[in-house]
């Protein structure tokens, strides 16, 4: 499980805030910033590997970062293979306007790179060319969350707030934006290629933090089957601020925790409309559901377990 938080309306971009500005005061002014989409203020922008994924996901452009929109679904298939499930679910998220990703537009390489084997064990690390976060490998509780049986096939998983989110690079996208273009970008801007170099070459000489100049002297990183599996921390300059790197994308728990469903795995998760899905688990040789639909303002649920018992729960999304 994961908590993530923690988004400041200070490194909105400036422009936007003065186009506001003329619009309104006071309080008006705030609720102005607040509601105002990205799109609606800053310049479209491309950045190689997410015109693949141009229908679900935005990239625009600050003074200082591209801010990438998405609503946190990929298209790909998820959550089947979990063998360790905390019964959270995936369903859609605001990454928009003010709370879009953030990536630095310039990098710059760090005097003090930091690990992510003692640093950032909360919020992403970096964010996957179809709009999903990357979290660190090690889980908050400092273990591997592949090793310990808690991502799908895909490499991700739920967290805290039903937030469908990678621990591992996703390696699967290469099919789709293919090896010249990265699959990642790490938030301190530099970018995540595959398992080969742009140019096909075999990857060699990476660095701590699974990086490494190429002949240009421009750094990247690399995808790796084994740990860190993405980048190991920063080689840039990022901002820590209570163990994730800031600015940091918002994400709110609708819900209480989900507990351990000891034994269950996780064996198919169908989506049955736009927001509408069933998930459905084994335990103990017999077979339970969670149906439910999740909007950004509401969530229903409906919940049954391997022995047929039903339970329903419905919550409101702030």
């Amino acid at each position: 499980m994961h908590d993530h938080e923690i988004f400041h309306l200070s490194e909105f971009d400036r422009r936007s805030l003065l186009q506001i500005a003329g619009l309104a005061t006071g309080v008006g002014l705030l609720t102005s910033l607040a509601e105002t989409r990205a799109s609606a203020a800053l310049p479209a922008a491309k950045l190689p590997g997410f015109s693949a994924f141009a229908k679900s996901v935005k990239v625009f452009k600050s003074d200082k970062y591209y801010l990438v929109e998405s609503d946190g679904i990929p298209a790909h298939q998820m959550m089947v293979g979990i063998k360790s499930w905390q019964q959270q679910v995936p369903t859609v998220q605001p990454y928009s306007g003010t709370n879009a990703w953030s990536i630095p537009i310039t990098p710059v390489i760090s005097n003090a790179p930091m690990s992510a084997k003692d640093h950032f064990l909360r919020g992403a690390i970096a964010i996957a060319v179809n709009g999903i976060p990357i979290f660190n490998a090690l889980n908050n509780r400092g273990d591997d969350a592949l090793l310990a049986g808690e991502l799908d096939n895909w490499g991700g998983h739920c967290g805290r707030a039903d937030d469908y989110h990678y621990h591992v690079a996703p390696t699967h996208l290469q099919s789709v934006v293919g090896t010249k273009v990265p699959i990642a970008y790490a938030l301190d801007g530099f970018p995540i290629y595959g398992e080969r170099e742009p140019d096909g070459k075999k990857v060699v000489g990476l660095d701590a933090f699974n990086g490494h100049f190429d002949s240009k002297k421009n750094y990247h990183y690399h995808a790796t089957k084994t740990y860190p599996y993405i980048n190991g921390g920063f080689k840039g300059v990022v901002k820590e601020v209570e163990g994730q790197v800031d600015p940091q994308a918002l994400t709110k728990a609708f819900r209480p925790a989900g507990e351990p469903l000891r034994g269950a795995v996780i064996t198919g998760l169908t989506r049955i409309s736009a927001d509408t899905f069933d998930l459905t688990y084994s335990l103990n040789g017999a077979e339970g559901h969670v149906k439910y639909t999740a909007g950004l303002s509401q969530v229903s649920m409906e919940f049954t377990d391997p022995a047929g018992n039903v339970r329903s729960e419905v919550y409101s999304r702030k």
